[in-house]
């Protein structure tokens, strides 16, 4: 019930406010000189006039008049001047400028070739096409040529390469032959040296020792096997025996003069070596002269026959 009572009250206390403010802007804005004339009308005292408009300023003495001349007086009037109306019409409206289309670039077209063109001109026409047509093979050909350098050059790069290696390889085998060879020729050596001393001793196992010894023919056949073992040694050392040689003996016939040069070396018919192996032992016999000689004269024969054992 409170709420109901007091709600009204509120409402026309806020229209109250709101009238008074009005009130107050109204009279705010009326000239004091109206409120002096409705004092007046109503006979209201000058005293209870709460809005008193003040009064002018008054100065004791005379009276001073004064007319203003020059720049600071006022101007006389003017005839008002009717504005003459403007019969220019307006200019016409322009129109938006277009953006220009960009040119397309011209195309120079080759002027077309005369109809009739002379029998001198039509030769020029086709010595020039000839002309450019050689320009352009001999640039080719020489394009194929310098290509064709270019991979001949890589390809004897690459075979001196190879042939380097092979001449490496060749090095080893020749290195590895030699040190077989030299391997077979001590081994020959020893062997003929075991040889030799057997040739010596040979049938004087069960003799007694003597500082000479001496055979029926005055040691004549000893030095004849002493002289056979010497050239045996000289041919065994020249020799580059085969990989496949036998052991086999095989004869050999030696013509040769005094100091021990050969002048022929052939092998008998009966030596069971191949074709190979008896020429290397020819070849052996012509490299080991001069034969031994010195020591040998006495028992030196032209005609030598000897047999060869590896």
């Amino acid at each position: 019930m409170e709420n109901r009572n007091g709600t009204p009250r509120a409402v026309v206390l806020a229209a109250l406010l709101h009238i008074g403010i009005v009130a107050f802007l109204g009279l705010a804005i009326i000239p004091c000189s109206d409120y002096d004339k409705w004092a007046a009308a109503i006979g209201l005292p000058a005293e209870w006039n709460p809005l008193k408009c003040p009064l002018p300023l008054e100065l004791p003495g005379e009276i001073i008049e004064a007319t203003l001349v020059g720049p600071t007086g006022a101007p006389p009037p003017k005839h008002a001047v009717k504005p003459v109306p403007n019969t220019v019409p307006p200019p016409p409206a322009q129109p938006t400028p277009t953006p220009p289309v960009p040119e397309k670039p011209k195309v120079e077209t080759l002027p077309p070739p005369p109809k009739n063109l002379a029998l001198k001109d039509q030769e020029k026409v086709v010595d020039d096409a000839v002309q450019k047509a050689e320009d352009a093979k001999r640039l080719q050909e020489e394009t194929q040529r310098q290509r064709q350098a270019e991979l001949d050059a890589q390809e004897e790069k690459k075979k001196q390469k190879q042939k380097e290696i092979d001449d490496i390889f060749k090095q080893l085998d020749l290195a590895k032959s030699q040190t077989k060879q030299a391997d077979s020729k001590k081994k020959q050596a020893d062997q003929q040296l075991k040889d030799l001393e057997n040739a010596k001793d040979n049938g004087r196992e069960n003799l007694p020792f003597a500082k000479e010894p001496q055979t029926g023919n005055n040691g004549k056949d000893s030095k004849e096997a002493a002289y056979i073992a010497a050239i045996q040694n000289a041919v065994t050392q020249n020799w580059l025996r085969p990989d496949n040689i036998g052991n086999g003996a095989c004869i050999v016939h030696v013509v040769q003069i005094p100091g021990g040069q050969v002048l022929s070396a052939k092998v008998d018919s009966s030596c069971p070596f191949d074709g190979p192996g008896r020429a290397s032992l020819e070849n052996a016999v012509l490299r080991a002269q001069p034969l031994p000689y010195q020591g040998f004269e006495d028992v030196f024969e032209r005609n030598l026959t000897f047999t060869f054992r590896p």
